[in-house]
């Protein structure tokens, strides 16, 4: 059985600071077994970590569509962001990619979705967001998996951690796994453990993007 983080975020996005080596040295340190790393609209980030680590890390990406945010592993190439969510899909299928959905009914975020366009790609995803330990609010997870049992999508579950401090926090305990077949069989019956973060970590991916843009604009 692996504990198993699928979702998180290093400095190759935009509000995040931890580096590769930060996020694996605390997968090492928590006994995570694998982890799948989704930064924003690109992959560069899991290509990184997987050089290091390529047993540990599943290359992932969550991205920004016209509707609200996918979350995909066994990513092979990045999905810009901004398509239409069927044509990222499409794309991401073309990859072999198995595709959740991210903190889908959080309206405190901008990636959220609106449930009429949720309706639309059910018979297109693999699964949907039903715990993010990063929801302000915990109505938001209960109206996803209220939204799963009724539609009978699967789940998945995720920290989104942007501080490395926040890696852990949600995790799947599930069998060894490959690709988008063998993983989506291991969700089944997979043990959870949940905790949701404390609201001010959303001030640490604030930070993250204040600092970055404070160093950009002092290299121009």
């Amino acid at each position: 059985m692996l504990l198993t983080e699928l979702h998180c975020h290093t400095i190759y996005s935009k509000d995040s600071l931890t580096t590769p080596e930060k996020l694996l040295e605390v997968c090492e340190r928590k006994g995570i077994d694998r982890i799948a790393i989704t930064d924003h609209n690109t992959t560069d980030g899991a290509l990184h970590a997987q050089q290091l680590d390529p047993e540990r890390v599943i290359i992932g990406e969550e991205i920004m569509t016209t509707k609200g945010e996918l979350l995909a592993f066994f990513v092979k190439d990045n999905i810009p962001a901004n398509l239409e969510p069927l044509e990222a899909i499409t794309h991401l299928r073309e990859q072999g990619a198995f595709i959740s959905v991210s903190h889908p009914f959080d309206h405190m975020r901008s990636g959220h979705w609106e449930e009429g366009d949720l309706k639309n790609i059910i018979p297109s995803i693999d699964a949907i967001e039903t715990f993010n330990a990063r929801c302000m609010w915990s109505g938001f997870n209960k109206d996803a998996q209220d939204f799963a049992q009724k539609h009978n999508l699967t789940g998945t579950i995720g920290s989104d951690a942007h501080a490395a401090f926040e890696i852990g926090k949600a995790t799947m305990l599930i069998p060894d796994f490959h690709d988008r077949d063998s993983f989506k069989e291991a969700l089944v019956g997979a043990e959870l453990r949940c905790s949701l973060s404390l609201p001010w970590v959303h001030f640490t991916s604030r930070y993250a993007v204040w600092r970055k843009k404070i160093t950009r604009d002092k290299n121009i």
